[in-house]
């Protein structure tokens, strides 16, 4: 493939301890409206949650955000401590390993998608990924792990399992998964063959029958995760099956205590992408008197801002 000239490289961007940065979310709190004001407030909610000793702190994201810089503010959290589970989908294992080991680089909304595929590149949103940095790359990584784990006897892995694998093959500190097995962070993916290593684990398994992938195995998990938790709080980033799945598996607890969302859904089409913390009460997932908030907001703009927020009050209570 000819590299198209001129084009710029995604890099991880990270959060800062800035007091600047706790002044403009302070400020926005006093401004009577409108997403401003909710950003604040989610801010906050996320902070009484960090201090918590005894809450358990999940985090859900859907896939697309880890091909942008904001890979670097998920890495971050897991860091400093503000996260104990991860829920999300295969393309983040996918675009972990892509950006680990090769780059992605900027581009626009609307590049000729025609003239991208004829030149191997797919385009994620604003995201140029090169072929050759996704499919070939993750397809060679992936049967090599494979391949050593079936060695070592393994004949059925759960994605929480997988991922724990795939980090330490990795062995990047540029890798989201990498820091989560360092740090004791579960990564649970409930829609595993919905993605490159999901289909690289499909193709392993074409050829070697007696080897497959144990969802129950992550339930079990994730149930004894929720039932012995003394409190439970979630940021949520974005829509689709890791937010449903962190918060179905807190019902059975009687709800999160803590919920904040970051959402461009709208509620009126009833999906529940779109629905606020509000509606997950009426279904016992949240709890009534949990604290809670929602976003409106595309995840990448306002992250920054709240973890950057969060490390600097984390620095100055130690």
């Amino acid at each position: 493939m000819k590299r198209l000239p001129g084009l710029k490289k995604v890099h991880d961007v990270h959060a800062s301890e800035s007091p600047e940065v706790v002044a403009i979310v302070d400020e926005m709190g006093r401004s009577g409206g409108f997403m401003a004001k909710n950003l604040h407030d989610v801010a906050k909610v996320l902070e009484e949650m960090n201090r918590r000793p005894n809450c358990t702190k999940f985090l859900s994201f859907p896939a697309d955000i880890m091909a942008t810089g904001a890979r670097g503010l998920l890495i971050d959290m897991v860091k400093e401590g503000m996260v104990d589970v991860i829920v999300t989908t295969c393309g983040t294992l996918d675009h972990d390993i892509s950006r680990t080991e090769a780059d992605y680089f900027e581009g626009d909304f609307d590049l000729d998608d025609v003239f991208l595929h004829r030149n191997g590149y797919h385009r994620l949103g604003s995201v140029l990924v090169p072929l050759e940095s996704y499919g070939p790359l993750i397809e060679r990584r992936m049967q090599a792990i494979l391949g050593k784990l079936y060695r070592s006897g393994t004949r059925s892995v759960t994605s929480e399992a997988l991922a724990r694998e795939i980090g330490r093959d990795l062995d990047s500190h540029r890798s989201l998964l990498y820091w989560a097995q360092k740090k004791g962070v579960p990564v649970f993916v409930p829609g595993l063959t919905d993605g490159a290593v999901g289909s690289q684990v499909w193709l392993f398994a074409e050829s070697h029958r007696d080897f497959h992938i144990d969802p129950i195995g992550d339930e079990r998990r994730l149930s004894d995760i929720t039932s012995e938790a003394k409190e439970t709080g979630a940021l949520v980033l974005g829509v689709g099956i890791s937010k449903h799945h962190l918060i179905w598996w807190n019902l059975f607890r009687g709800g999160l205590d803590y919920a904040c969302y970051i959402t461009t859904a709208a509620e009126f089409d009833g999906s529940l992408s779109g629905a606020r913390v509000r509606e997950a009460i009426s279904w016992g997932k949240v709890k009534e008197k949990a604290k809670h908030g929602t976003l409106y907001s595309e995840v990448t703009l306002a992250l920054p801002f709240l973890v950057s927020y969060l490390l600097t009050k984390k620095k100055a209570a130690t």
